[in-house]
């Protein structure tokens, strides 16, 4: 696995990680501190999903040969899709932030099955 694959996959980890605090932390912190309201607007979960469309498209392209990446590419499309329909598809308001988090962490994994696959794969060419 390559320096820049792995980067890639720990930015999308890091974003995803990111998406689920924001879904489930920041409700609690604006109870607690009004002045906080401004960051729960539905601005921020679409510019969050618009930043990781182009990551994880990049990240299936590079994929396609890589071991694993039939599994990734499912995976990703599967999380991306629900992060999708929670920002941008209305009629799914009511469940946003199920279906954020749900993305998220299935986004996630997979960009973690991709790094173990690419980590595994690149410590059996270092043992040959």
């Amino acid at each position: 696995m390559t320096n820049k694959n792995a980067a890639l996959d720990f930015t999308a980890i890091s974003l995803s990680a990111l998406c689920i605090i924001h879904c489930l932390a920041l409700p609690f912190l604006i109870a607690a501190l009004p002045v906080m309201g401004v960051f729960a607007g539905p601005a921020v979960h679409k510019a969050l999903v618009l930043l990781a469309l182009p990551i994880t498209a990049f990240a299936i392209f590079r994929s396609f040969s890589s071991p694993g990446g039939m599994l990734f590419t499912v995976g990703a499309l599967c999380g991306l899709g629900l992060l999708v329909a929670g920002a941008f598809v209305e009629a799914l308001h009511d469940y946003e932030v199920t279906l954020t988090v749900i993305g998220a962490i299935i986004l996630a994994l997979s960009h973690l099955w991709r790094l173990r696959m690419g980590l595994a794969a690149s410590n059996e060419a270092a043992a040959i």
